[in-house]
């Protein structure tokens, strides 16, 4: 069977589109990573960031919601200064920010989860692309979902961002038809 060819014979993205990739998944402090990591993506590449996360595990408690949502500015300082993460300090200062927004969508429908999730029925959308070249780089859902987002006050979070975001929390299933990491080959 052909497979996605983004990762590009890379050990850490191979890792990654074969175990997490387009996996539906349910958890807010995985999927609040995954919202992190996507915006610390932004006009850098998926190798680069991949390589940085578990710096990011370490500098930000696992991603625990709470912790992060508590960060001050000299917080993000020290840990753009000591830790090994992406130096912009924009993206750092939404860690706690989105953490912050975070908490109110929990409050308000239960889990960041199901905020999610509800904009698809709960159900993945599954596509049948049958090259890389393909996938779009957003999606009328990325649109929504991004305007959602911005307007509860999260940043990096624009389509593209927010699509890439989809596919690594499992909302979309982006694998080729011909991968054996397609839903419908699993």
């Amino acid at each position: 069977m052909e497979q996605c060819s983004w990762p590009q014979g890379n050990a850490l993205m191979q890792t990654y589109h074969d175990e997490e990739w387009c996996r539906p998944n349910y958890d807010d402090r995985y999927i609040f990573e995954m919202l992190i990591l996507e915006g610390a993506q932004a006009g850098l590449s998926w190798s680069i960031v991949l390589a940085k996360r578990e710096a990011y595990q370490a500098a930000f408690n696992n991603f625990d919601i709470e912790y992060c949502a508590g960060l001050n500015d000299e917080d993000l300082e020290a840990i753009r200064e000591n830790d090994n993460v992406i130096k912009h300090f924009a993206k750092l200062q939404s860690v706690p920010t989105n953490a912050q927004a975070v908490l109110k969508i929990q409050k308000e429908f239960n889990s960041f989860s199901d905020f999610l999730w509800r904009f698809v029925e709960y159900e993945p959308v599954i596509n049948s692309w049958e090259t890389d070249a393909q996938i779009p780089p957003q999606s009328p859902l990325s649109v929504q979902i991004s305007k959602d987002l911005k307007k509860r006050s999260f940043k990096f979070v624009g389509p593209v961002t927010t699509y890439s975001f989809l596919q690594a929390i499992g909302m979309v299933d982006d694998h080729i038809r011909s991968c054996k990491f397609h839903t419908l080959n699993r």
